[in-house]
């Protein structure tokens, strides 16, 4: 049987609010559920291919967020920031009240994709070390990079107090000054350690792709969308093979 809530209950759960502000969006007719205006709180509805607008504004329920972001550089991926904007003040509110959370987190000046939800068991899988799921990032060298230095980071370099040298999966030369460096690792700075490990340095730092998920071309700085399913059947069919 097809799971049923009112309607308090359900914008509730999206984040818009307490239950007294959301029974009073209701009450005052700033509500439609799948297109028919609902002016009564306690008005129950499957949860299966749920629309609704609040004031106007379409929204789909869902039980679960799973988002992407290109991030913009000079925004901090954290709830308490310190110099910088949140990516977080990006998002609806009604996002950011269901507790959403970046998946790993990119330096304030580093751009890219960003994976962002409130899916603990999701957030765990995608982030936990043990899983090594692969990101692919792309970096801009202040020197020229030479064919020795790739073979290095291929082979490994040694940083500052770590015990082993650390290597990248994989490490290509795009133009003199552009690389695409995978790592299956998060380690502090790590790009920019490496890199200045080989006697360079990084300009600029942009993660390009997570797993088998690429940063979409039409996907503008500091815009956000949700994951479509093929999304998040390509992210667990990376996960699965890890």
């Amino acid at each position: 049987m097809a799971k049923k809530l009112s309607i308090e209950r359900i914008l509730h759960n999206q984040g818009f609010g307490a239950r007294k502000l959301c029974r009073i969006l209701v009450i005052n007719e700033e509500v439609t559920v799948n297109g028919e205006l609902c002016d009564d709180p306690d008005a129950t509805f499957e949860l299966e291919n749920l629309h609704y607008t609040i004031k106007g504004e379409a929204w789909d329920y869902r039980e679960k967020s799973y988002l992407m972001m290109h991030k913009p550089g000079n925004y901090e991926c954290s709830h308490k920031t310190q110099h910088h904007p949140t990516i977080y003040s990006l998002l609806p509110h009604p996002l950011v009240e269901r507790g959403v959370q970046c998946i790993g987190r990119l330096d304030e000046d580093t751009t890219g994709l960003i994976l962002i939800s409130d899916d603990g068991q999701f957030i765990h899988r995608m982030s936990s070390p043990k899983h090594k799921v692969p990101k692919v990032y792309e970096v801009t060298c202040k020197h020229a990079v030479s064919d020795e230095q790739i073979a290095h980071i291929l082979k490994g370099v040694q940083l500052i107090d770590e015990d082993a040298p650390i290597a990248a999966l994989a490490c290509t030369k795009i133009s003199d000054h552009v690389i695409h460096m995978t790592l299956a690792e998060g380690k502090y700075h790590q790009v920019k350690r490496m890199v200045a490990a080989i006697s360079n340095r990084v300009e600029a730092l942009k993660r390009i792709k997570i797993g088998r998920l690429e940063l979409p071309q039409d996907l503008k700085l500091g815009e956000w969308r949700w994951l479509s399913e093929a999304d998040l059947n390509a992210l667990k069919a990376e996960n699965q093979n890890q």
